[in-house]
């Protein structure tokens, strides 16, 4: 009789998935295996912005190298501006209120301090001799990228029940790619050695060759 009722209550323990649990786990696994997916154009774009990055004259990418080496020195050493990050975040909330779609999206997509330093520094380029405050832009610019990545990195990667990772992975892949596009456009409209064109062709052929011999590797 006991063993009958050890029995019935191991089978009882090993339940079947509901539809929904299985769902949730396809889901899960579907976002893992596009975020990993999607490393190979954050390799790609990574190392052909970096290349587009060094064409540019010591005046501009010194300030913006430097603006990200002061945010990680700040971070680690000094002080987390988290609420920079919080405040930028209530900023694009107020402004997509009216849609609604992109009210939890773009305040980790958009880098709002970013953009408004770039847009800034293009509307003052139409208005006078920018030059003297080139330094301050883009050390501003670097520093404000930096703390929107390491923060939209640090939020998603903070948030439970995240299995294997697959928000993590996945969300932050997308904006990395997306905030990189963003700069390289911006880059582009303001300084004439850094090419937008040939930062995506370029990107996009690397990551091109990667998927192919991947595929190649695996099914060939």
């Amino acid at each position: 009789m006991e063993k009958k009722e050890s029995a019935d209550r191991l089978f009882s323990d090993l339940k079947v998935p509901s539809k929904g649990k299985l769902q949730e786990y396809f889901l899960v696994l579907l976002k893992f295996l596009s975020g990993i997916c999607l490393l190979p154009i954050v390799y790609a774009v990574t190392i052909h912005f970096s290349g587009e990055l060094l064409k540019l004259e010591p005046a501009v990418k010194g300030p913006f190298i430097w603006g990200i080496v002061a945010f990680i020195m700040t971070y680690f050493f000094v002080w987390e501006p988290a609420v920079f990050f919080k405040k930028g975040q209530r900023i694009l909330e107020f402004m997509f209120r009216f849609f609604s779609p992109l009210v939890k999206i773009a305040p980790f997509v958009l880098p709002i301090y970013t953009i408004l330093l770039c847009l800034g520094y293009l509307i003052l380029t139409k208005m006078a001799d920018t030059r003297e405050f080139l330094t301050l832009f883009i050390f501003g610019i670097g520093f404000s990228l930096a703390l929107h990545l390491v923060f939209s990195a640090k939020t998603l990667r903070s948030k439970a029940g995240d299995k294997l990772r697959s928000n993590y992975i996945f969300g932050f892949s997308w904006i990395y790619i997306l905030d990189a596009l963003l700069l390289a456009l911006f880059f582009n409209l303001a300084f004439e050695n850094f090419s937008f064109l040939t930062f995506f062709n370029s990107s996009y052929q690397i990551s091109r060759s990667i998927y192919l011999a991947a595929f190649r590797q695996l099914f060939l």
